[in-house]
């Protein structure tokens, strides 16, 4: 396994237009080349990776992508969710983000938005304004907000085996984050002001 293993399945292979579609040939697709790699990251293996822009993509790309696509509405979705912060925070100190060019360098700052946490939330905006402005802010507003409302992911209760309170319930009635979304207003493209 190397870094270009996984980078090039999911920057080229995969794209822009499959990152955020479930389909159950992806999953498995993903599992079957990728569940090892995933067990063994968690133990320590690949961390000589972290010490390069495209190694620490990768490392994130596995960390906080491809388990939402092995396990979906499973708890190993959110795993390593707390190991693709500490990664995104080292490689973001470490300059890594600013030498990969969008779009893939929001795979840097994603690990922000699936926190289900106040002060990570914030960072995420925070990187996404500074670094990377687009749509991709107005998600992590979302998030954000459902956080600020909830302290968690309502989506996310049925498969960590959460119980769900009444507004949580009345939230996914109403469309989850589907809702959420629709409150939030658009982000000029910042290629398009003048």
């Amino acid at each position: 396994m190397t870094p270009e293993t996984i980078t090039d399945f999911w920057l080229t292979g995969v794209g822009p237009k499959g990152w955020y579609a479930a389909t159950p040939e992806l999953d498995a697709d993903i599992r079957a080349r990728f569940l090892p790699a995933w067990q063994a990251v968690q133990t320590g293996a690949y961390a000589d990776w972290a010490g390069t822009a495209a190694g620490a993509l990768a490392l994130l790309i596995l960390t906080d992508q491809f388990p939402r696509n092995m396990f979906r509405d499973d708890a190993r979705s959110f795993a390593t969710d707390a190991l693709a912060v500490r990664l995104a925070s080292a490689a973001i100190a470490a300059g890594h983000d600013l030498a990969t060019p969008p779009p893939a360098r929001q795979f840097f700052y994603l690990p922000f938005m699936h926190a289900e946490d106040n002060a990570l939330q914030a960072r995420g905006i925070e990187l996404f304004e500074a670094r990377m402005p687009g749509d991709n802010l107005r998600h992590a507003r979302a998030h954000a907000e459902v956080i600020a409302r909830f302290g968690r992911f309502p989506w996310r209760n049925a498969a960590l085996g959460r119980a769900s309170t009444a507004a949580e319930a009345a939230l996914m009635a109403a469309g989850g984050y589907g809702a959420v979304l629709r409150e939030m207003p658009a982000i000029a493209d910042p290629k398009k002001i003048v």
